[in-house]
């Protein structure tokens, strides 16, 4: 049976416009009726997920982790399955689900249908997939540029944090999870649902994005050279290890903080402190390879 996909496709994202066309003939051939919407931006998504949600069996996101985090509360409010085509720059979602990066492979993970329900984080009404932050994280987030991201792909990440670091003060939070409240001086809260984010780097040693947990982190550095270690251990989510970064786990928790902070939900500055952050077990359909599938990234 011919399914029936929206196929959204964010052309200001790193391989958008040259994807698009290829894209489009390949879940054509696939035997997909598609309605096609190329993004013109982000703010459109989630009205064009309602507006043709009914008419649809799943919708079809190109673009990276902060388009995909823009159709995530009308994805939820529709009850449509998602499928990705990673074309943005860290990808990271596609990272945790082993969703191939060649287009050809993501649209063949599609069309065979293998749905996997994965985890969604919450906090102030807006869900995420990846990681949900505030501090040095917002920094970097208001720093990178567009045209940097596509330039150097997941390296601007790693400049755009050396330029900012030096100019990034600890702020006062406190924390609220298990009955317990932790005062806390920091540069960064992280708190994580899925595995990967920031071009690679893994929220947790053992995350995973159907864990049915949220983990934090707080980096609660006070000497500069505290960030080497820190730097090596991040990419393996073994951060935990260091004395000076505090780790924590929990289905609900609360932040809360002196000065309002702003909050970056998969790369996209969403909300502020105060924040209720909570994970939603199972809760979005999304095309992932079968176990049988060779992946090629």
């Amino acid at each position: 049976m011919t399914k029936r996909a929206l196929l959204l496709v964010n052309r200001h994202s790193r391989k958008g416009q040259q994807s698009f066309a290829q894209a489009v003939d390949i879940l054509n051939d696939l035997g997909f009726e598609l309605i096609v919407v190329p993004i013109k931006s982000s703010e459109e998504l989630p009205q064009l997920v309602r507006q043709h949600g009914p008419k649809v069996d799943l919708v079809i996101v190109g673009g990276g982790d902060g388009t995909l985090n823009g159709v995530v509360d009308s994805l939820m409010d529709m009850h449509l399955p998602l499928g990705i085509l990673p074309l943005g720059t860290a990808n990271d979602l596609a990272r945790t689900l082993n969703i191939p990066f060649g287009i050809p492979q993501a649209c063949q993970v599609i069309a065979e249908g293998h749905l996997k329900y994965v985890d969604l984080g919450w906090v102030n009404g807006k869900h995420f997939f990846n990681v949900s932050s505030l501090g040095l994280s917002v920094d970097i987030t208001e720093k990178l540029s567009r045209g940097a991201k596509r330039r150097w792909g997941v390296l601007a990440y790693a400049f755009t944090a050396f330029q900012v670091m030096s100019q990034t003060r600890p702020f006062h939070a406190q924390i609220k999870i298990h009955g317990e409240t932790i005062e806390v001086k920091t540069i960064q809260i992280a708190v994580g649902n899925g595995r990967f984010y920031g071009g690679g780097m893994a929220v947790a040693e053992d995350a995973t994005i159907d864990d049915q947990r949220l983990d934090l982190y707080s980096l609660e550095l006070q000497y500069w050279w505290q960030i080497f270690p820190l730097l090596w251990r991040l990419p393996q989510g073994q951060h935990g290890y260091l004395p000076w970064v505090r780790t924590l786990e929990g289905e609900y928790l609360e932040i809360y903080t002196r000065k309002t902070q702003d909050i970056n939900t998969d790369g996209e500055i969403v909300t502020h402190t105060p924040a209720i952050f909570r994970v939603i077990p199972q809760s979005l359909g999304v095309f992932v390879p079968s176990k049988s599938m060779t992946v090629q990234s």
